[in-house]
C-alpha cells in the first residue's frame, strides 16, 4: 500500500514545484512591470547634443495643430541656431518626473515654471534669470471670489507636485497665523489645474502669473488678481554636476540678448513687449 502511494506523492511534489516556479515567475514579472523602461525618447543623446526637458505650458512649450511654440522653446531654438548647439527636446507634464530625470542624468537642462529659491540651489544649478515671474491664486470670478491672502485661511489650494509653491504656501500659512491646506496633484501641470478651476472641479490653484495671463483669453471666467508671492527669478535648471553647462547657457543667452532686434521681437510676439525681463 505504501509503495503504491510513493509515485503519487512524487507526482504531487513535481506539481507543487512547477506551480511554485510559475508563482515566482509571475512575481518577477510584476516587479519588472513596476519599473517602467526608459523609452528611446527619454534616453540621453550622444555626442554634443543637449537633452532639454521642457514643460508643457502656454509660456514654456506648447503645440497647436502641427506648430510648436512657446517663449522658452523659441528662445532655446534661437540659441541652438545662432550658436550651433544641437538640442533635443523632451516634453514633460509632471514636474517631479522631470526633476528626477535631471538628477539621474537623462536630461541636461530642465526648462519649467520653477522659480529659483535658496532651498533648491543646494540641489540644482540655475542659470542667470531668464525673466521675472510671480505666483498667483487662480479662482473663478463672482461674488464668492476672495480678494486677500488672509481669506485663504482654512481653505485648500491645488499645486503641481514638486513645485516650490508648496513651501511658499507653508510660509504664507505662518504669516497669516492660520492653516492653508495644500493638495499636491501628481498627474497634471498648471494649465490643467486652471482648467479644473474654470470648470468648478476645484476652487483654487496656484500657478505662475505668466501662465495665468497667457490663458486669460481662453478662460475669461478666472480671476488671477490675488498674488501669493513676490516677484521671483525664473531660470533654467542644470545638474549640480554640470557647472560648466550653466556658464555656457548664460554666455549664449547674453550673446542673444545683445542682438536686441531679434530678442525683443521674440518678447513682443509672446508678451506684447511688456514681459518682465532683466536688463543686462
Amino acid at each position: 500500500m505504501t509503495r503504491r502511494q510513493q509515485p503519487a506523492r512524487r507526482g504531487q511534489m513535481i506539481l507543487y514545484i512547477a506551480l511554485l516556479a510559475v508563482v515566482v515567475g509571475c512575481m518577477v514579472a510584476l516587479s519588472l512591470c513596476d519599473r517602467p523602461p526608459v523609452s528611446p525618447e527619454e534616453r540621453p543623446s550622444s555626442g554634443d547634443t543637449l537633452d532639454i526637458a521642457i514643460e508643457y505650458s502656454p509660456v514654456t512649450y506648447y503645440t497647436y495643430d502641427d506648430t510648436l511654440g512657446g517663449y522658452n522653446y523659441d528662445l532655446l531654438r534661437m540659441i541652438s541656431d545662432s550658436m550651433g548647439v544641437p538640442m533635443k527636446f523632451h516634453p514633460v507634464v509632471t514636474l517631479e518626473k522631470a526633476l528626477a530625470g535631471l538628477e539621474s542624468g537623462n536630461y541636461d537642462v530642465l526648462v519649467a515654471q520653477f522659480p529659483m529659491t535658496a532651498r533648491d540651489t543646494s540641489r540644482f544649478a540655475f542659470t542667470e534669470p531668464i525673466y521675472i515671474d510671480q505666483q498667483v491664486l487662480v479662482q473663478r470670478r463672482g461674488s464668492n471670489a476672495i480678494h486677500s491672502q488672509l481669506d485663504l485661511a482654512g481653505d485648500t489650494v491645488w499645486v503641481v507636485k514638486g513645485s516650490p509653491m508648496i513651501g511658499r504656501i507653508a510660509s504664507l500659512s505662518r504669516e497669516i497665523g492660520d492653516t492653508i491646506y495644500v493638495h499636491v496633484d501628481e498627474l497634471y501641470g498648471p494649465e490643467q489645474l486652471m482648467l479644473m478651476v474654470a470648470e468648478g472641479e476645484i476652487r483654487y490653484a496656484v500657478v505662475n502669473r505668466s501662465i495665468a495671463r497667457a490663458m486669460a483669453s481662453r478662460l475669461p471666467n478666472l480671476d488671477r488678481s490675488v498674488a501669493i508671492s513676490l516677484s521671483q527669478f525664473q531660470s533654467w535648471m542644470v545638474s549640480k554636476d554640470r557647472p560648466g553647462l550653466c556658464d555656457s547657457l548664460d554666455r549664449w543667452h547674453n550673446q542673444l540678448k545683445s542682438d536686441t532686434a531679434a530678442y525683443h521681437l521674440l518678447q513682443r510676439r509672446y508678451f506684447g513687449g511688456t514681459f518682465p525681463t532683466l536688463a543686462r
